[in-house]
């Protein structure tokens, strides 16, 4: 099937509104051939994955090392999905390896298969262990769109035709601690934060921001959890964003590019103390794919990648250099970027009308290019290139940027140009 037909199928029976908002962005591109940071289209124009699937990507499409390790684990292992009511070695594994990567003391593990079900799973196991119903979570948050999750995302457009939702959840705005203060009360089970606001347009928890919510939880005995699916994994210049603050959580939800890009699998990580819910409850949570015996072996291939690469180290190098050359943008075009926010190869470009998020998209994806500005804040493009990208990569994308700046400067001086005069006719 040639493009036209793909989308005519797409606005059929999948989604008509998403083929329109994405072709308005220039974004009504129809994956071919993905290798390493490129993508290439069914014409076969190659672009730089910036979007990266907002974080799945982060050792690249098509890693033949995880493609190599997924086969060896259907071809010479002789494994498949498994079944999830039996113990397999690749789930143990898997286990084992996340407890000893992850912060602090968490060591215990509960797998799912995409990033909403380990929220999902959190807030459960958050109240099933605290016998309390309360949740709170920060304004302009993003969690997933299940159950639990959807009641903890802070848009509104997300919640609102589903209303009424899980009982108990509150919003407080982010990296406000006194209105979280003001919010914890004697029926609150855990407050879930976000160590960067992904989609809610890339904000850095600010300084003092997650010691101080450490400090209220274990003031006043409630469980943090922190959203790590965008995060971990390396992006952010540590194999978890929390780890900048030494902070942690009581639990950690992980996802999106612990799969490797090939298979899908989440984790929600906790203390061993807060075992004793499960250990009442051994088939409270199940999931009939999460923890597939292949889906372990992938991420298991896909963490020592990450390690052997030293990815982390590797994310905070790119970063400055994206960085640099984004302050260089900033003060190239100060009428169109006005922020630059970064940790590690997260990055947030902030522009000054939120009608440019989709004309640079547009202008990004002309360039080869593929970027996409925020849902939550159409201002803000996230920047999230496969943590394997080279310093020359790096050249290019920030050259593309120069360009995509100039064609829209030209076409905003264009329309300035064109305004009517104040009393003419």
């Amino acid at each position: 099937m040639d493009k036209n037909e793909i989308l005519s199928i797409y606005a059929d029976h999948i989604n008509p509104s998403k083929v329109r908002v994405l072709r308005y962005a220039g974004l009504d591109i129809v994956e071919s051939e993905r290798e390493g940071i490129f993508v290439y289209d069914k014409d076969g124009k190659r672009y730089i994955d910036c979007f990266c699937g907002a974080g799945t990507f982060n050792i690249g499409h098509r890693n033949p090392q995880i493609i190599a390790a997924l086969v060896e684990a259907v071809e010479n292992e002789k494994i498949d999905i498994g079944n999830f009511t039996l113990f397999s070695s690749a789930e143990a594994e898997l286990a084992n390896k996340l407890a000893e990567i992850a912060p602090g003391d968490l060591s215990c593990v509960m797998f799912g298969t995409g990033g909403g079900e380990a929220v999902d799973f959190a807030i459960k196991l958050a109240r099933g262990f605290t016998l309390k119903q309360g949740i709170i979570s920060m304004e302009s948050s993003y969690h997933g769109h299940t159950g639990f999750a959807l009641s903890a995302i802070g848009r509104d457009v997300y919640r609102t035709p589903f209303e009424p939702l899980m009982p108990g959840f509150k919003k407080v705005p982010y990296g406000d601690l006194e209105s979280l203060e003001k919010e914890i009360d004697e029926n609150t089970a855990a407050v879930i934060v976000e160590v960067v606001q992904g989609e809610g347009g890339v904000h850095v928890a600010p300084p003092g921001y997650l010691e101080g919510i450490r400090r209220l939880c274990d003031k006043t005995q409630v469980l943090l959890i922190i959203d790590e699916i965008q995060t971990g994994m390396g992006r952010t210049g540590r194999m978890f964003a929390c780890e900048h603050w030494h902070i942690v959580p009581d639990i950690m939800t992980v996802a999106k590019s612990l799969g490797g890009g090939l298979y899908p699998i989440s984790a929600t990580v906790y203390r061993k103390e807060l075992q004793d819910f499960i250990y009442m409850n051994p088939f409270i949570h199940l999931s009939t794919f999460g923890g597939a015996d292949i889906g372990c072996r992938v991420a298991l291939a896909a963490i020592d990648y990450i390690q052997k690469n030293n990815l982390p180290s590797h994310a905070e190098s790119m970063g400055k250099q994206f960085e640099e050359g984004f302050l260089r943008l900033k003060q190239m075009y100060p009428d169109l970027l006005i922020d630059v926010r970064r940790l590690g190869l997260m990055i947030g470009l902030e522009y000054s009308d939120p009608s440019l998020g989709p004309r640079m998209s547009l202008a990004l994806a002309n360039n080869g290019v593929i970027a996409i500005y925020s849902a939550n804040q159409p201002s803000v493009m996230r920047i999230m290139p496969p943590l394997i990208i080279q310093a020359n990569e790096v050249s290019e994308v920030l050259n593309a940027f120069e360009r995509a700046m100039d064609q829209v400067n030209r076409q905003e001086t264009v329309d300035r140009k064109h305004l009517p005069r104040v009393g003419s006719s």
